[in-house]
């Protein structure tokens, strides 16, 4: 096998039900969201790029939350085999990146990093600014070739195409590197921010070939009145929302991951420590 994988605890008997009564992930996408305080993550983010020069953004914290949530939940990080999960050992945090216009056309792919549990969080910022570049300037040479084959599959066979990818990638357990593919490229969890298009909120679909159970949503951050000690006050407000693949997750595992999402957030010294510098998540 490539991927390092150990098997799952067996499923209670609503989980056997759900995966007995869904096939495919387009039908079991499950959605909620999660209101967090960001007036201690902005301080954050302006002190650390004032103090270190170093770019961070709501979705590095976002992302990198979402690997210690992973790793403090590993039931959560969890792959479906065969119709059934299968944890995952390692964390990867995968976030998705706009690609500039190239011969009239722009294009979406990923921006993978693995292990990010492992890292601080400024190696993991390092870590994630450097794939984001190489994906952005298009040097990447495997995500490019395999974009490049992908352009000659006429449309009516893509749907087919990619369900044996995605057959021979994740069921199989295939590395596929030889023939131009990337390994692991969407890894454990996606983080895809609204807040970079102006939106407040909305719900990502699932894509079902990439067999990732769990996609957070960062939207805008934006001022709003709230109550602090029964007055109205100026605060600035974020909203996460999530998807997630109901056969493989729970919902109380799903709340888990947010609120520590969320909480990281709302204490981001406590969590990483002063703006400054970083310690391991």
């Amino acid at each position: 096998m490539e991927l390092d994988l150990k098997p799952a605890p067996p499923p209670g008997a609503f989980r056997k039900l759900a995966l007995g009564a869904w096939r495919s992930p387009k039908d079991p996408s499950a959605y909620a969201s999660l209101e967090v305080r960001m007036e201690k993550a902005v301080a954050f983010l302006e002190a650390w790029r004032a103090r270190t020069g170093q770019r961070l953004t709501v979705t590095h914290l976002v992302a990198k939350a979402s690997a210690d949530a992973l790793r403090l939940h590993p039931e959560a990080n969890v792959l479906l085999r065969w119709g059934a999960p299968s944890l995952r050992v390692d964390v990867g945090v995968c976030v998705l990146v706009v690609q500039p216009e190239e011969s009239g056309r722009a294009d979406l792919t990923t921006a993978t990093v693995p292990r990010a549990d492992t890292l601080s969080l400024e190696e993991f910022a390092r870590a994630m600014e450097a794939v984001v570049s190489q994906v952005r300037s298009r040097k990447d040479a495997v995500i490019e070739r395999g974009k490049r084959r992908s352009y000659r599959i006429p449309g009516m066979f893509m749907g087919l195409a990619l369900r044996l990818l995605s057959f021979v990638w994740f069921t199989l357990n295939v590395d596929l590197r030889w023939v131009g593919m990337p390994r692991d490229p969407f890894g454990s969890v996606v983080v895809t921010s609204l807040g970079s298009l102006g939106l407040e909120r909305g719900f990502v679909a699932t894509v079902p070939y990439t067999r990732v159970p769990l996609i957070l949503a960062p939207g805008a951050v934006r001022s709003v009145p709230v109550v602090e000690a029964g007055e109205l006050v100026p605060g600035r407000m974020m909203t996460l929302t999530c998807t997630w693949d109901a056969r493989a997750l729970d919902v109380e595992v799903v709340a888990k991951v947010l609120r520590h999402v969320g909480a990281a957030l709302e204490s981001p010294e406590e969590t990483w420590g002063a703006a400054s510098g970083a310690r391991v998540g």
